[in-house]
């Protein structure tokens, strides 16, 4: 079950007038607190949101703490959001669904919490997206595992694949899970099940990375590019690798972890980034993945409130759902 302390309180903030021409985040988001909230009409079109307090993954990958503060930042960040189209007029709804939370070291037992939470907001009735706000990067897994469980994805004979917008494979292998291991725990599970994981990542930075990653990735045909690569290629050449990605795929789950941004623009995560990816390159990445009609799970990750000078990297992470969450919904007319 879901423990949400942080949901009622985290969803307030300036207030300029009724109607969609005053609409913002803090005073649409419906928080459900069960399965017969009648507040919430699960059956309408809706964009879900959920957390997963858990920095257990991130303490086990010898990484600073404090990412489980990230899901009540993440909302503080959205709720004075100005919204639009669909989203103003309340033609698609946002629904927070409240947090799952690893407690103590039981990171498994919390991942499995979170998994349960995102498959039941991937089947609800009605839902356009699911957006989980982590968390580390452990996030993925507890992703990843509720996907499987729900309705989407392989059970109904679709081809899916996850899009990770990072610095880092993700592809350690360690006697037990971390922040680091994720994709290497789904190309395992992928493999045991007879399939091979459809995996692909913007951002990497090289010195990050070793040797042994490198040929972990290559080993199972990731597709990447580099920090330097995405550089290189600008906005239009990042949408075309997604768009050329998507375009293989009947669902994808896109994973941003902030670290992938700028240390100026993304200060508060564990491992800050000398170089990075330039907020409005990923910004295209985002939209482009959203853009494709194929995005279903959205999960925002690696965000460390203590560390987040001025709240910038919670301001940056912000944008990024707006934007992909308004794409989904639709256009303003």
């Amino acid at each position: 079950m879901p423990n949400s302390p942080d949901s009622s309180t985290a969803w307030h903030g300036r207030h300029d007038g009724e109607g969609p021409e005053h609409a913002r985040w803090h005073q649409a988001v419906q928080v459900v607190t069960g399965p017969r909230d009648a507040a919430a009409d699960p059956a309408s079109e809706h964009v879900s949101l959920l957390g997963f307090r858990s920095e257990e993954g991130v303490r086990r990958n010898r990484g600073r703490v404090g990412a489980a503060e990230g899901p009540a930042a993440l909302r503080r960040a959205l709720s004075p959001l100005a919204l639009h189209g669909p989203l103003a007029r309340g033609e698609v709804g946002l629904h927070d669904l409240g947090d799952a939370e690893t407690v103590g070291e039981d990171l498994e037992g919390g991942q499995a919490a979170a998994a349960a939470l995102t498959s039941a907001a991937l089947d609800r009735a009605g839902s356009r997206l699911t957006v989980v706000l982590g968390g580390g990067h452990e996030t993925a897994w507890s992703s990843y595992l509720g996907l499987m469980g729900s309705g989407l994805g392989p059970r109904a004979g679709q081809r899916w694949g996850v899009l990770n917008l990072d610095a880092h494979f993700d592809l350690r292998e360690e006697p037990r899970p971390t922040s680091g291991t994720p994709f290497a725990q789904m190309a395992a599970a992928e493999q045991e099940v007879g399939r091979e994981l459809r995996y692909a990542v913007l951002g990497i930075a090289e010195s990050s990375n070793t040797g042994a990653l490198l040929a972990k990735a290559e080993q199972l045909g990731v597709r990447w590019w580099t920090d330097e690569q995405c550089l290189a290629a600008g906005a239009a050449g990042i949408t075309r690798f997604v768009e050329e990605f998507a375009a293989e795929l009947d669902v994808l789950y896109l994973t941003i972890d902030l670290d992938v941004l700028p240390a100026a623009t993304a200060p508060g995560v564990s491992a800050p980034a000398a170089y990075g990816v330039p907020l409005p390159l990923i910004a295209a990445a985002v939209r482009a993945a959203a853009d494709s009609g194929k995005l279903a799970l959205l999960d925002v990750v690696e965000l460390n409130p203590s560390l987040d000078l001025d709240g910038r990297t919670a301001r940056a992470a912000a944008r990024l759902i707006d934007d992909a969450v308004r794409r989904v919904a639709g256009p303003a007319r």
